[in-house]
């Protein structure tokens, strides 16, 4: 194992100046050679550290003391990850550069531990209590920021960016209601399950379990399977991996190199308090979000970070039937929960079924999904019966209301303003993501994230995808000069979202959109409405 780096006076002497001059920690170091983009910055306050500086990968447990004269302040989270921090303390040229970028962003840093406040302590009791590392409690500023409604290119969502496939392999629900990957119980507990089980693959590296969880475990096991046929060593550092996944170990790295002694690369990071943000309340079966933050004393918004996992606008039908709520509000939470009727936790709209409804038109139509019309209505096939009434349940505020439901954080992203021309595009049949990319000119990734989906999801025939380009708008496009046409509509006796929709052969939430109008309100005789038709369907 190559000896660590020597202290140089010139060395010694810039750090101790910065130092010095820093009265306690700064939030940005004062002088800019410390963030140097040759990395002598880090180089310099890790030789302070006296942390091994290798040059490949032999990996070295090195203890790294907080300094004495900046003690820890009371109650701080991150007092406690470091007294349980157990990854190797390696430095090397790509440590140093993930290090060297968080010097240069002290503000990210002040961002993502503010933001981490609401989850870290619960992540970090459940990695504690299973005998883990506490580095692991870091993990989600490398996947999400701690954001809770991070989504990414490869269709990764939540705090642990947790992927389709590996939450169905972990337990993890995922419906129309409901997305566990989001939730911060069921993502932490998925998450932690599948780097157990890495840790046990990786006969105990956490090195190579970590990169797993970022690559696949597949990817990792092929690489160490190359270097053994080669007698190569099969560390981390050792092995060929995709360039994303090469990164990633040495960032986290870096993270808890940062936060083992913050004041040593001047830096002063949050307090972190030291005590649980939420308790979980049983609610029992489907509950109106909005009524619930009603029930808290609390906004709505404030509920759904709470609560990131629901998708809409009411706890799923079918469970989990809990809430996470901030710890002061719980009992009075509970107490005005037992006073309101189980009937009354959602609001019901009678409908009366009209002539060739579906229920599945009239699922569309509420805001609901089919199951829960079967459910609340007794129906167990598809038949329903024109004159007949179905009660179903409906948001009790408009739906604009639920601003971080997935309908609305949608909308909100292909609202954004963004550079070139806005063209709103109606998915064709054959049509994906590549192909409409392709044709106005932009990036595939770039097309998904302005519509706040990823590259790989399905896309449906007659979906909206805004796009902002400068390349002149294909037939398909609302704003083109195809067959596309805007038309303004004078509501009329008996006419209902649905009808037209149905008449115009697009949809009711295309409907809404356009027109910025409540789907529960009821339409009146002379209203106006906008709505751009595809001419060619019209004929039959």
């Amino acid at each position: 194992m190559p000896a660590a780096k020597p202290i140089n006076s010139r060395h010694f002497a810039t750090w101790f100046t910065l130092f010095a001059g820093l009265a306690g920690g700064s939030q940005a170091a004062a002088d800019p050679g410390f963030i140097a983009g040759d990395n002598e910055g880090a180089r310099v306050a890790l030789s302070v550290l006296n942390v091994a500086t290798i040059p490949h990968a032999d990996p070295v447990r090195q203890a790294t003391d907080v300094d004495p004269r900046h003690p820890e302040p009371p109650n701080d989270l991150l007092a406690r990850l470091r007294t349980r921090f157990e990854l190797p303390a390696i430095v090397n040229d790509r440590v140093e550069a993930e290090l060297n970028w968080f010097l240069r962003h002290p503000d990210y840093l002040d961002r993502v531990f503010n933001r981490a406040q609401r989850y870290l302590p619960y992540i970090a009791d459940e990695i504690e209590a299973r005998g883990l590392p506490l580095d692991l409690a870091l993990l989600p500023i490398v996947e999400s920021a701690y954001d809770p409604f991070a989504y990414s290119h490869g269709r990764a969502a939540g705090l642990w960016q947790i992927i389709p496939g590996t939450a169905k392999r972990f337990g993890i629900q995922q419906n129309w209601w409901y997305d566990g990957r989001r939730d911060v119980i069921d993502s932490t507990r998925g998450a932690l399950d599948y780097l157990a089980y890495l840790h046990n693959l990786m006969d105990g590296d956490w090195m190579l379990a970590i990169a797993s969880y970022n690559s696949g475990e597949g990817n990792v096991l092929k690489a160490v399977r190359r270097n053994k046929a080669r007698s190569a060593p099969t560390d981390f550092f050792s092995l060929s991996l995709s360039k994303e996944t090469r990164a990633y170990v040495p960032r986290l790295i870096a993270l808890v190199t940062i936060v083992k002694n913050p004041a040593t690369f001047g830096l002063t990071l949050p307090v972190i308090r030291d005590e649980p943000q939420f308790a979980v309340a049983d609610v029992g079966g489907q509950l109106d979000l909005a009524l619930a933050a009603e029930l808290a004393g609390i906004d709505l918004d404030t509920l759904y970070a709470y609560n990131a996992g629901y998708n809409r606008w009411a706890t799923d039908p079918a469970g989990p039937h809990r809430l996470q709520l901030p710890i002061d509000v719980v009992d009075l939470f509970n107490e005005a929960l037992a006073r309101v009727p189980e009937n009354e936790r959602v609001r019901w709209q009678r409908h009366k079924i009209k002539n060739g409804e579906t229920i599945s038109e009239i699922a569309e139509l509420y805001g609901t999904t089919l199951k829960s019309i079967r459910s609340a209505n007794g129906i167990r096939g598809n038949t329903i019966r024109a004159g007949q009434y179905l009660m179903i349940p409906v948001a009790s505020k408009p739906l604009s209301s639920y601003s971080l439901s997935a309908d609305a954080r949608r909308d909100k992203k292909q609202n954004t303003q963004r550079v070139g021309n806005r063209v709103e595009h109606l998915v064709a049949a054959g049509e994906s993501f590549w192909t409409i990319s392709r044709r106005y000119g932009v990036g595939m990734r770039e097309l998904a994230a302005w519509n706040g989906t990823a590259p790989r999801d399905t896309l449906s025939i007659g979906q909206k995808l805004v796009v902002w380009t400068n390349h002149a708008a294909p037939r398909n496009a609302i704003a083109s000069n195809g067959t596309t046409r805007k038309l303004n509509y004078t509501v009329r006796s008996g006419d209902s979202l649905y009808l037209i929709a149905n008449r115009f052969r697009i949809t009711v939430n295309d409907l809404v959109r356009w027109n910025k109008i409540d789907k529960n309100n009821i339409l009146r005789p002379g209203q106006k409405l906008t709505m751009w038709v595809d001419v060619t369907a019209q004929s039959s």
